[in-house]
């Protein structure tokens, strides 16, 4: 029984997680921005970005209600962070900027904003901190973590697995790509600043 619940628990985290952090919605966005890249720095810009989103959610799983009680930071706050470093980008993307930047800027999208807080951003991180919480033994723990490593397998490959496509839309196509990433980070970082304003103004 013990064993059925833990099983039952990783399930309903993995689950969780891989329709928050939402692989095959990020990679549009990944294409759009690795776009110039050659195939050897896409696939890598690929396991950089899951690399980097667990190393984030492991983190926060961790320390992270620690983290935020000490520097007085709320989980709104967060979301807002999140979603002007998003915004910001997508600027960058919709107005052709992106691409000009200096090379240790554009090696670095791995990170951010892929990583975080792009996969790695305030909702996985609040449900895999609320997942913490809810576990109660060894087995719930190690199961948790096993979620959280599958998820971000699951990612690397999708993004991996992605990049042929730029080798077949050309450059006409990784254009347009980026203008839809573009369209679409915009998007989803208003709606990441709306959630925190609706969220500030409620408390």
């Amino acid at each position: 029984m013990n064993s059925m619940g833990t099983i039952t628990f990783a399930t309903q985290a993995f689950v969780t997680l891989f329709v928050i952090m939402d692989p095959p919605g990020a990679t549009p966005i990944f294409l759009g921005l690795v776009g110039d890249k050659t195939p050897r720095e896409r696939v890598r810009l690929a396991w950089q970005a899951a690399a980097v989103s667990l190393f984030v959610i492991a983190s926060f799983a961790f320390f992270g209600q620690f983290i935020l009680e000490y520097m007085n930071v709320s989980i709104e706050a967060l979301q807002a962070a999140g979603g002007l470093l998003l915004l910001y980008v997508s600027l960058q993307l919709l107005t052709g900027t992106s691409k000009g930047g200096a090379d240790q800027k554009s090696s670095n999208i791995g990170m951010v904003p892929l990583g975080t807080p792009l996969l790695a951003g305030p909702g996985a991180i609040v449900a895999t901190m609320i997942y913490v919480q809810k576990a109660d033994s060894t087995a719930q723990f190690i199961g948790l973590a096993v979620a959280i490593v599958a998820v971000h397998l699951i990612i690397g490959t999708v993004l991996m697995a992605s990049t042929k496509i730029v080798g077949v839309i050309k450059d006409a196509g990784v254009t347009l790509l980026a203008s839809i990433a573009g369209l679409l980070l915009a998007a989803i970082a208003v709606q990441m600043l709306a959630n925190a304003i609706k969220a500030f103004t409620a408390n």
